[in-house]
């Protein structure tokens, strides 16, 4: 007969054994291993581990042809491998913004680890934009709430990934001479965005932003300060401002070329006048800080778009000003990323593979050359280092193992660098 002490123990033993079982079997279906951390806007934005890059998967010349899934998930994979964690997508029109979702959602289900979310573009358009008649700039089109609802749809669809919702892209800029709107139109649609989230019909968590030119935010000439424009800021949860440097080499060279008489390198010399783009971006964004504060706001800023080309046969390129190659292109992403990451805020660098379609009548132009890919998978000079540290190992695009342009050989690429033009002359061209 067991003793009362005895009896004891084994009921002790037999409550820490189904204790153990019990804990056991709660480990295996913690909802932290089922489900990935949820995170919101406000934590990935300025978040230095969380890198943002524009992305368009389109492999071909014409957009008719849609990268498939697969090929949007091997993209994926690529960017994922260099820390890249935030995608800003254009339009929900065609299937593309709709099949990196579903990527995305699959690779999440294959992989507990893998991370990314996205910036859903809704285009918006005045109306007879991209017909044979009249654009009229102080009419929206009639599709535009059709895209916003489609947004809409999806961001409640995979609110796990969508993030942040961009009302429109370089919408409100007048050289968009083909489609531009009046900012009482991106405000109509921010400010219904934001009535859903009030009304529980979208996460109270998304972002609801605009993406535009620095001068579309107020930076700019003063024809941008318009009260639908203040309204607008005070609005959107946070400003996405372009800046692109590259293009003011041709538009505006106020910070562009090199001194006559400078005994620098020419490496140095171009060294100089990159720092000198730098600066110019900072002081965009600086004019765009400075107007939204003049309204007494004090929300984020974040890059929306910047991005210098690596070839060009117009404006940009060695029959213009000087500004395309491989060896500038690095260097500016190099500048901006660090920048970006020193005052906490993100940058959708523009962009992560080349694209064809773009400009599909001139190979040669400078819309196709804005990736830091090529279109079968090279990594242009910017990311060699990656491929050195062997962050694409296995990785591959269109069949093609992710390899450096140039074999390479960096002499081969600075063959093709080309000094920018003498600063005085430049200024009397222009």
């Amino acid at each position: 007969m067991r003793t009362l002490k005895q009896i004891s123990k084994i009921l002790l033993v037999t409550l820490l054994m189904v204790s153990c079982g019990d804990s056991r079997k709660k480990k295996a279906t913690s909802p932290e291993q089922l489900t990935q951390k949820q995170v919101t806007a406000k934590d990935i934005l300025g978040n230095k581990d969380y890198l943002a890059i524009s992305y368009g998967g389109y492999r071909d010349s014409l957009r008719d042809i849609q990268p498939t899934i697969a090929e949007l998930k091997e993209d994926m994979k690529i960017l994922h491998a260099m820390d890249i964690r935030i995608l800003r997508t254009y339009n929900v029109q065609l299937p593309h913004a709709t099949n990196i979702l579903k990527a995305i959602r699959e690779l999440k289900n294959e992989d507990t680890n893998f991370e990314m979310y996205v910036m859903l573009g809704a285009w918006i358009d005045c109306k007879n934009a991209w017909t044979n008649q009249v654009p009229d700039h102080n009419q929206e089109s009639e599709q535009n709430e059709g895209e916003i609802e489609r947004a809409v749809a999806l961001a409640n669809q995979y609110d796990d990934i969508v993030k942040i919702i961009a009302v429109g892209n370089e919408a409100m800029v007048k050289w968009a001479a083909s489609y531009y709107v009046q900012p009482s139109v991106i405000l109509k649609w921010v400010n219904h965005l934001q009535e859903l989230k009030a009304a529980g019909k979208l996460s109270k968590d998304i972002w609801i932003t605009s993406s535009d030119n620095f001068a579309s935010w107020g930076g700019g000439d003063k024809i941008y300060h318009v009260e639908d424009l203040n309204k607008l800021i005070k609005a959107v949860d946070y400003i996405s401002m372009h800046t692109y440097p590259m293009h003011d080499t041709h538009y505006h060279p106020v910070f562009w070329g090199i001194e006559e008489d400078s005994k620098k390198s020419s490496l140095e010399k171009i060294d100089d006048a990159m720092l000198k783009a730098k600066d110019y971006a900072i002081s965009q964004y600086d004019s765009v800080f400075n107007y939204m504060k003049s309204l007494g706001v004090n929300k984020p800023i974040h890059i929306g778009e910047t991005g210098w080309a690596s070839s060009s046969n117009g404006h940009y390129g060695n029959n213009g000003s000087k500004a395309t190659d491989e060896y500038k292109e690095a260097i500016y992403y190099k500048h901006m990323r660090e920048w970006t990451k020193e005052v906490n805020m993100s940058c959708f660098y523009f962009e992560a593979f080349d694209e064809i379609w773009k400009d599909a009548r001139n190979p040669g132009g400078s819309e196709n050359h804005f990736g830091l890919f090529t279109i079968d998978g090279k990594a242009k000079y910017a990311l060699w280092n990656l491929v050195d540290k062997g962050t694409f190992k296995g990785l591959s695009r269109n069949g093609n193992l992710i390899t450096k342009t140039y074999n390479g050989n960096k002499d081969s690429l600075l063959l093709e660098v080309q000094l920018p033009p003498i600063k005085a002359k430049l200024a009397v061209n222009h």
